[in-house]
């Protein structure tokens, strides 16, 4: 799975007895050391990723400047329908990152939207 944030950057917990390993978002950067900060959740507020004793290191996410329509571009996966059958999606919209990376966002019958980065292949809109 792709990670997507505004910072482009994201904090990796290993995890201690009471709390599981994770990835969260960087939201930004303390103005006065520099410490990435993230969403601390019980205390409603930023914290710096310093003050977590599982804090391990960060990791680069891609940056979204633009989201642009799906344009009629649907993914298509050769097994992931019910029972390994073919699955056809609409590509919802394109995700378009600082580097300029082009992600398509797909949503399926029930409305969950996910990235099809792990398709098969996407296929064109079709011509009129």
């Amino acid at each position: 799975m792709r990670y997507f944030n505004l910072t482009g950057w994201l904090a990796i917990f290993n995890g201690t007895e009471s709390a599981i390993g994770r990835t969260v978002a960087v939201e930004t950067w303390d103005e006065t050391t520099g410490t990435a900060l993230v969403v601390d959740p019980q205390r409603g507020a930023l914290r710096p990723v310093t003050d977590y004793p599982d804090f391990s290191h960060l990791e680069r996410a891609d940056r979204v400047v633009a989201a642009v329509p799906g344009g009629g571009w649907r993914a298509h996966w050769k097994d992931e329908g019910p029972n390994g059958t073919p699955l056809t999606e609409q590509v919802l919209a394109w995700l378009i990152t600082a580097t300029g990376r082009a992600t398509p966002i797909t949503v399926d019958a029930t409305g969950h939207v996910d990235d099809a980065e792990g398709a098969d292949r996407l296929i064109p809109p079709e011509e009129d």
